[in-house]
């Protein structure tokens, strides 16, 4: 199923009025915003490149720039100093996003060797979605012979739901192929 605001009205909406019992469609849990983070180590020889490579490969999965992330105060036993880079975020809304999940769903996670479907477990309570992607490999965009690391990222998916109930069914609609458990 192709992830659309056309999948949202038809599909979604009824889904979750007849499950939850919704008086009206305004109480349907929404998607807000996909988040898509890579954290960089500290110990890393050249980190700016890194970072650089980072940001170019974030480009390249979301057609979106991505920012560096920077720490927030000195930790000396990491080696840490308030201000330094240390990885790059992107943060998708709208059509982007939409069209970002639909890549997930349908063609990146099916590139997963062994895949045998996303972990029903990463909810934060509140409703959101974390997904941990261990290669930038599985993206359709990036190319094997010109990335310098293999690298992983972090995915958040941010809802409007209430719970992790019904944020697993808005996004088991949306097409997530959650573990069978």
């Amino acid at each position: 199923m192709s992830v659309s605001h056309d999948v949202y009205v038809e599909k979604i909406v009824p889904g979750m009025i007849s499950k939850f019992k919704y008086k009206n469609k305004m109480q349907v849990p929404k998607l807000v915003k996909v988040i898509l983070n890579i954290g960089m180590s500290t110990a890393e020889k050249d980190i700016s490149k890194a970072l650089e490579n980072a940001k170019r490969d974030l480009l390249l999965i979301t057609g979106q720039k991505a920012i560096f992330t920077m720490a927030k105060k000195s930790i000396a036993t990491f080696k840490l100093r308030k201000g330094m880079k240390l990885g790059c975020k992107v943060t998708l809304r709208g059509k982007k996003m939409l069209y970002f999940l639909d890549k997930l769903i349908n063609v990146s996670l099916a590139r997963v060797r062994d895949f045998h479907g996303v972990s029903a477990n990463s909810f934060d309570g509140r409703g959101n979605y974390s997904i941990g992607i261990k290669e930038q490999l599985i993206f359709p965009e990036i190319e094997y012979d010109k990335i310098d690391k293999i690298r992983g990222m972090n995915i958040v998916i941010v809802t409007t739901a209430k719970n992790d109930l019904e944020a697993k069914e808005l996004l088991s609609l949306y097409g997530m192929p959650f573990k069978k458990n």
